[in-house]
């Protein structure tokens, strides 16, 4: 890799913006231990085009999470000033970040998926086949911002009002009950599943990110057939988004053990208690070890493509 200096791209201006914090930091210090002449650059600072520009970075490490960063938005910056990128690019960004798009192109690909309804504002009627508990999604938010699981038809409305707060579309999902797992993307490579078992009702912000909020088992108390459908689904629906290098694809699988996909996330998180970085130590690759990979990925999946 002929890289000089990488920039790590963090903090920004989504809800996400703490995780964000968090992911860059071990980012930076693992590239710093790397010998990589390495800076931080937050997004979400009134200086950070000049920023950008002035520290003359040859590469961008993306470090953020939900709008004006996973979305697409500074992957199109970065292509205009001619930086190159960790990640999936543009559209790819963009269609895995709005629910609505990505269920389209799951569904065109015949990639199992829960039922769904767009809703907005002024329409939020639910089809006379859905039956409740329905989940209430923003459409294009990340880390279970915005979520609820609706168990009774009183609840909807307030569900959807708190789901519109951060975008002008919501879905309404199917419930599915089951077991929650993950599959991350490493290149072409689908590495070892993880199933969650969060301490809430459901993988939300607190699951996620607070100490003790989840355990986490490697393998999945599932079977080794169920396991390695759950790694092929997980590449599939990766390619199907045009993602590269890197993923994580949310999956549930219900009592008939049965897969659903659930969404693509193009920028894990990178904290101490994220998914992505537990499952690669699972398969073998240290953190360092990890995010070069993700760059020598980032520079060759593009070449490619």
């Amino acid at each position: 890799m002929n890289i000089k200096k990488i920039g790590v791209i963090y903090g920004g201006k989504s809800s996400e913006r703490e995780i964000s914090l968090k992911t860059g930091s071990a980012i930076a210090e693992a590239l710093k231990k790397e010998k990589f002449s390495t800076v931080l650059i937050d997004s979400g600072k009134k200086d950070f085009i000049k920023k950008l520009l002035s520290s003359k970075i040859n590469f961008a490490f993306i470090a953020l999470h939900g709008p004006f960063g996973e979305d697409g938005t500074m992957q199109g910056l970065l292509e205009i000033f001619g930086i190159p990128y960790s990640g999936s690019g543009v559209l790819a960004s963009a269609l895995a970040m709005n629910k609505i798009y990505s269920k389209k192109i799951f569904e065109s690909e015949n990639i199992p998926t829960p039922r769904w309804q767009v809703v907005t504002s002024t329409f939020y009627r639910l089809p006379s086949t859905f039956k409740f508990p329905v989940v209430i999604k923003p459409s294009k938010q990340g880390s279970a911002i915005g979520i609820t699981i609706v168990r009774k038809k009183s609840q909807l409305k307030k569900a959807i009002e708190n789901a519109l707060k951060y975008d002008d579309e919501a879905i309404v999902e199917e419930y599915i009950k089951g077991t929650e797992i993950t599959v991350p993307i490493l290149g072409a490579q689908p590495l070892s599943p993880i199933e969650i078992i969060p301490k809430n009702d459901f993988y939300d912000f607190y699951s996620k990110y607070a100490a003790g909020g989840s355990r986490h088992l490697i393998p999945p108390r599932l079977s080794q057939k169920i396991i390695a459908q759950a790694k092929q689904l997980g590449l599939l629906a990766h390619k199907s988004l045009g993602c590269r290098a890197m993923s994580r694809v949310d999956m549930i699988v219900d009592k008939k053990s049965d897969i659903y996909v659930l969404e693509v996330n193009t920028i894990p998180g990178m904290t101490v208690t994220s998914l992505f970085p537990e499952s690669a130590k699972y398969d073998g690759y240290l953190f360092a070890e990890l995010i070069k990979k993700i760059i020598e990925l980032s520079l060759n999946e593009k070449t490619q493509s």
